[in-house]
């Protein structure tokens, strides 16, 4: 039956509210509200009470402990807690740095074990600008203090198709003579020594007979599929 106004009763009865949306909070939707504002309160207070004080660097030769500090996200204060591989990502990014262990001491303290890479040669580009190398053809800065030491490094260079990975197996394999240079071209690489060469159309034949160096000390030798050519 219609109501005076001629709306239907059942109508009049879903608007109204109903007991469920005017009753308190439960005590268990509280209890969750109080739990996540002390949890909150307990991570905040455990980034200001555990901030990290102490920092060791270690294995570092080219780079600063400051830098390292630096590329491993140490700033001052930041929460000891809080502190992962995330943060100290930035050290891969600097090419020195080939490898590092990070590890947290409780309650404050932090060690970086860094690898370095080492320069091997230095390597003149086409356009002439010349360039510090590691093993791996990682291309390395050069460091103000540290030049006099690079300056001393075996120079490659040469011209047409970049060879660079065989010529840094090339002193790789020679590393017992004293190698100054190695040259590449298309038809071959030459590695020079302070008294002699040595000269090989490719890599693999090098190597099969890089001995004979020792066996022909001061001599300019030229290495063939075939066999070893020996010149004065």
């Amino acid at each position: 039956m219609n109501g005076p106004d001629g709306t239907p009763p059942e109508v009049e009865h879903a608007a109204s509210p109903t007991l469920s949306t005017l009753r308190p909070p439960s005590r268990r939707r509280w209890w969750w509200l109080g739990g996540g504002v002390l949890l909150t309160g307990a991570l905040a207070a455990s980034w200001f009470a555990l901030p990290i004080r102490a920092v060791e660097v270690t294995g570092e030769r080219h780079l600063s402990a400051g830098r390292v500090r630096e590329l491993a996200g140490l700033t001052p204060g930041f929460g000891w807690l809080y502190y992962g591989a995330w943060r100290a990502r930035g050290l891969l990014d600097d090419p020195w740095v080939r490898s590092a262990v990070v590890t947290r001491h409780f309650p404050d303290a932090v060690t970086v074990q860094v690898n370095e890479r080492q320069p091997v040669a230095h390597w003149q580009k086409d356009n002439g600008t010349v360039v510090a190398l590691a093993a791996d053809g990682t291309v390395l800065p050069r460091l103000s203090e540290k030049d006099a030491e690079l300056a001393r490094l075996p120079l490659i260079q040469g011209w047409g198709p970049s060879r660079l990975p065989e010529a840094l197996k090339v002193l790789t394999v020679l590393g017992g003579y004293n190698v100054e240079s190695v040259a590449y071209t298309p038809t071959g690489l030459r590695a020079k020594m302070p008294a002699g060469s040595v000269w090989s159309g490719d890599l693999k034949s090098l190597l099969k007979y890089a001995g004979s160096i020792g066996m022909y000390p001061k001599q300019n030798i030229n290495i063939y599929p075939w066999g070893v050519s020996v010149q004065e």
